[in-house]
């Protein structure tokens, strides 16, 4: 077993046999090295966020003091949901292996597979002549960063 994916199943069975969460580990590697580890833990945070991907870039994050994870590797128990694929890229992160893929994650009880569906039936425009206001407000900033 790969010894970057056995800290990730690790990262998974503590928060499983702690109760924070499904089993989810997760940990970013930089140049041979861990900087950010983490595993689900929605229940114990009571947070749908806190995702293992998630709890683990954050962790990277604050270790290298930027939100920037360009070089980084990603190594997670199962295929990232698209709200943490979303982080991923966000984070500039270009390589993810993970373990267990969408039908796996579905056959223990989890609907990740719903949220690849488009989100039209529930998002509606509104008001967006005030929010291109704050959109022109944020374009003429001076030192802003697009992330």
């Amino acid at each position: 077993m790969n010894e970057f994916m056995r800290m990730a199943v690790e990262e998974a069975e503590n928060g499983i046999r702690s109760g924070h969460g499904g089993p989810f580990g997760c940990v970013i590697v930089k140049d041979g090295k861990v900087i950010g580890r983490g595993h689900n833990e929605v229940i114990k945070c009571k947070d749908p966020t806190c995702h293992g991907e998630m709890m683990a870039i954050r962790t990277a994050s604050k270790a290298l003091g930027t939100f920037d994870l360009n070089g980084c590797e990603l190594y997670t128990t199962a295929e990232p949901c698209p709200m943490c694929f979303g982080a991923i890229r966000w984070a500039n992160i270009k390589k993810v292996y993970y373990g267990c893929n969408i039908a796996d994650t579905d056959s223990i009880g989890f609907r990740d597979r719903e949220f690849y569906l488009s989100p039209a039936d529930i998002c509606e425009e509104l008001d967006r002549k005030e929010c291109l206001e704050l959109f022109e407000e944020y374009r003429n900033l001076e030192g802003k960063t697009n992330y």
